[in-house]
């Protein structure tokens, strides 16, 4: 039988699958200083209309009819999410009061999954229901592979194992959720009225940005799955 160390891999040799969570860092970093750089460059680009990403969106809100969701300011940056619980969209400090594209555009988005909700958007309802589940998952999952590889109980470390790939599907039920958002907030803000055709162009620029940031995470995510299940098979075949 093969040591722990190193799942079969030896105590010495050169561990490969090192370079996907290598890979999946990289791109992180990558998609992290790509969104604030495009937000700080967008943010310089003030709004024809002055409105603020607060006032802009509550008029996208009214737009649909929605009058049972407040626009609140909340502390970070770039820390803007909708809360379905609440029914909130919750705005930072470098969105709720701030004139430029970028800010308003960041608040549409927002607005986009409160009307998501308000028309039960099937994949905004899977995801808030697997909310809990994926939070299990997040939890447990390295407890229970590292407490599986120090006893030596296979059975603990699949468990763990699985356990992070209900991480996994979180993050890809989330992307339809996030594109959709964004798509939904670049076609009203023309269509309200709140932006002209070349400023929409603008938020585009900004949502894509943010948007490859979910898909960076799901694909480090995907990544790590993969050597865990490259490692892990390796340690079977070697029991």
């Amino acid at each position: 039988m093969m040591p722990y160390y190193g799942y079969g891999y030896g105590y010495y040799g050169f561990d490969w699958t090192y370079m996907l969570v290598l890979i999946g860092a990289v791109i992180c970093m990558w998609a992290s200083s790509r969104v604030n750089s495009t937000y700080a460059k967008y943010s310089r680009v003030r709004s024809m209309s002055g409105m603020t990403g607060a006032q802009a969106a509550e008029r996208i809100l009214r737009s649909q009819g929605i009058y049972d969701v407040t626009v609140q300011q909340v502390s970070g940056q770039l820390t803007d999410h909708y809360d379905p619980r609440t029914k909130t969209v919750n705005l930072s400090q470098v969105v709720y009061g701030q004139t430029s594209v970028a800010a308003i555009g960041v608040a549409a988005h927002e607005c986009g999954h409160a009307i998501q909700d308000a028309q039960g958007y099937a994949p905004l309802r899977l995801r808030s229901a697997f909310v809990p589940v994926a939070s299990l998952g997040s939890r447990l999952a390295w407890p229970l592979i590292v407490i599986g590889l120090l006893i030596g109980m296979s059975p603990l470390l699949e468990f763990g194992i699985w356990m992070f790939v209900l991480a996994v599907l979180f993050q890809l039920i989330t992307l339809p959720v996030e594109f959709n958002a964004s798509a939904r907030a670049t076609n009203l803000l023309g269509d309200v009225g709140i932006l002209g055709s070349q400023e929409v162009e603008y938020t585009k620029i900004v949502l894509r940005a943010a948007a490859f940031t979910y898909v960076a995470s799901a694909a480090s995510s995907i990544l790590q799955l993969l050597r865990l299940v490259v490692l892990f098979g390796g340690r079977r075949r070697n029991d």
